[in-house]
């Protein structure tokens, strides 16, 4: 008992003892059932069958799906345009907050508050109630003279356009990593940079910038990453319409998972989707060398 107490007290062991509900629970909720996928991507399986192996069917009909292409340049669209003006709020809000107030606490919980609860279900519907055509989106614009019956999410201009609305108000989180970011760029450079006569919006991209591109790459990194798996929103806002408008990858995954119960070909959209994610990482990690300040 005393050996057993001793090894117990080192440091290694006592490490390894903390991570290894989460060592566990990574291989049991995380990599077996990737493992699984995998095999089952490669297999004819509509869960109520014993899965059949059927080599790279699945992948050939799905690069034979018109459908699926349609849907990549939908959550291709989606991720490109509301990534970057995701960020751009974030960073616009977190320059407005650096300078502390009486109210700085507030506004920095009232801002993050849309990350928290944004991702829900029931503010999903209350997105989609907001732009129905009888919703508070028309109402306000008809309060000001601007056409009422304007249907935001029966348009295939528009509807596109509210998901990322929706995405967009959701900055929180990287409006709290900006700010901490911000914080940590030494005044003595804008103190330099004021005696040598240099203006604000040069100070920003000689100065600012430049002192937080690793926290921005991050942030691009995870927003990326997490647009391209969206799917809740596509699902309860506008459910992929319409005319597939934004029917986004994610969604179609859904839909043959559980609608159409061809979970072999589900299974190799998702890694199909994986290695999408993977490559535009790999992509961002090799071009950030030239562009990411890493002594931040």
């Amino acid at each position: 008992m005393k050996a057993l107490k001793q090894q117990l007290s080192k440091e290694s062991v006592a490490g390894v003892l903390f991570t290894l509900p989460f060592t566990i629970g990574f291989l049991l909720f995380m990599l077996v059932p990737m493992g699984i996928s995998l095999y089952y991507s490669f297999c004819d399986y509509d869960i109520l069958s014993p899965p059949v192996f059927t080599g790279l069917k699945n992948f050939i009909s799905m690069f034979q799906d018109e459908t699926f292409f349609k849907t990549l340049k939908v959550t291709f669209f989606f991720a490109f345009v509301s990534v970057p003006l995701k960020l751009l709020f974030a960073l616009i809000v977190a320059m407005l907050l650096l300078e502390n107030s009486k109210m700085s606490g507030f506004y920095r919980a009232a801002y993050y508050l849309p990350s928290i609860i944004g991702g829900s279900v029931a503010v999903s519907i209350l997105w989609k109630r907001m732009f129905a055509m009888d919703g508070v989106v028309n109402k306000l614009l008809g309060m000001v003279g601007i056409q009422t019956s304007f249907s935001w999410l029966g348009d295939t201009r528009t509807a596109i356009w509210v998901l990322i609305l929706l995405v967009v108000w959701q900055f929180g989180s990287s409006m709290l990593i900006f700010l901490s970011s911000l914080k940590q760029v030494p005044q003595s450079l804008y103190e330099a940079a004021r005696i040598d006569g240099a203006s604000k919006p040069r100070m920003f991209f000689k100065i600012t910038l430049p002192m937080i591109t690793s926290i921005a790459f991050f942030n691009i990194i995870m927003q990326l990453i997490t647009a391209l798996q969206n799917f809740t929103s596509a699902f309860v806002v506008t459910s992929g319409g319409p005319n597939k408008a934004t029917y986004v990858l994610g969604m179609k995954l859904y839909t043959d998972a559980f609608k159409y119960f061809k979970m072999g070909y589900a299974c190799a959209t998702s890694w199909i989707l994986f290695m999408v994610i993977l490559v535009m990482t790999i992509v961002l990690f090799v071009t950030s060398k030239k562009w990411v300040y890493y002594d931040n």
